[in-house]
């Protein structure tokens, strides 16, 4: 049995908000986001929109790209930190607006690494021949959970979403996926965070008062252990499926900021094969890496036998990196 990527989709809101916007709104300046972080506009949702409506819209694209239609898949999987509700999950309220079947939906929360947490979940269903056609969703609405009074976290976010159809194929040979290195260190869980709004802290008027339902970020830290678990983690994987560097075709980081990403590649030596949006949408969390795989595709720059390099880190500490073969 093979199993292969059928189709991709991506789905971003119409209104952009530019550096300039954010000049308006806290004190900072369209030179200093560029310079630190690479990122020129990032596109945001209205208030009325939920990250399920992004999703479904992404997931929509993706069935559109592999011919599909909604009633064929078996599993929906969606990562995202910003899901609609506490429960039910958003997964299963995405299954009912793209008129999926009555399949298993759930959603995982692994912060920015959580797309690639979801296709190795994915890719295990399938490999175990309980699922054959699983749809796996990255959606965030990062503007709702953004505090814009914040100048060092608020230039950063944007929201988006992006989908892949993962499905078993009886008639060609092989797997996508070659490799991965996942994992987590709680140690860290402090430094990139949500505070309130969980059990640990719950909704009250002194939280609300505080900002502790926005992200919270220790800047420098998370740029020390997004670079450090990002290369261990590639470097572990190359190890693993005996593939060096110079078989890379594409890196695809998590779209964090530019100096993450130019660190991250500088030392992996493979600065000249990483693909980069970052600065058209900013920072996406979980639907990153599927925004940048979703425009490979669609532009044609994906050949038939690439070798993809996708790495990702987020709140928990997590990280994440996957080898797959297109």
């Amino acid at each position: 049995m093979g199993i292969r990527i059928k189709g991709i989709g991506k789905y971003v809101p119409e209104r952009i908000m530019t550096n300039a916007d954010l000049e308006k709104m806290v004190e900072t300046n369209d030179e200093w986001i560029r310079t630190r972080t690479g990122i020129h506009q990032r596109h945001i949702a209205e208030s009325s929109t939920a990250t399920s409506d992004l999703a479904a819209n992404a997931a929509k694209a993706a069935l559109a790209d592999a011919a599909m239609d909604a009633s064929e898949l078996d599993m929906i999987l969606v990562a995202t930190v910003t899901p609609d509700h506490t429960f039910p999950s958003t997964a299963a309220l995405i299954q009912q607006k793209i008129g999926a079947p009555k399949c298993m939906s759930f959603d995982i929360e692994a912060a920015c690494s959580g797309l690639l947490y979801g296709l190795d979940i994915a890719h295990s269903m399938i490999f175990s021949g309980k699922h054959r056609k699983v749809l796996v969703i990255g959606a965030e609405k990062l503007s709702s959970i953004t505090d814009y009074t914040d100048r060092s976290t608020c230039v950063l976010f944007g929201d988006g979403a992006s989908a892949l159809i993962l499905e078993a194929d009886d008639s060609i040979e092989g797997d996508f996926y070659l490799g991965g290195e996942i994992g987590a260190d709680g140690n860290y869980g402090d430094i990139l965070q949500v505070p309130a709004g969980g059990s640990a802290i719950p909704a009250s008027h002194d939280s609300v008062d505080r900002h502790l339902h926005f992200i919270h970020m220790d800047g420098p830290k998370t740029f020390q252990q997004a670079v450090t678990s990002m290369t261990r983690a590639c470097r572990k994987v190359l190890e693993k499926t005996g593939v060096s560097p110079d078989q890379i075709r594409w890196v695809i980081p998590h779209q964090a900021n530019q100096r993450i990403i130019s660190a991250v590649a500088e030392r992996l030596n493979l600065s000249d094969s990483v693909y980069c949006n970052v600065a058209r949408y900013g920072n996406t969390s979980s639907a990153s890496i599927g925004l940048c795989l979703d425009e490979l595709h669609h532009s044609g720059q994906l050949q038939r036998g690439d070798l993809i390099l996708m790495t990702a880190f987020g709140g928990g500490l997590t990280w994440a990196a996957e080898l797959i073969r297109w």
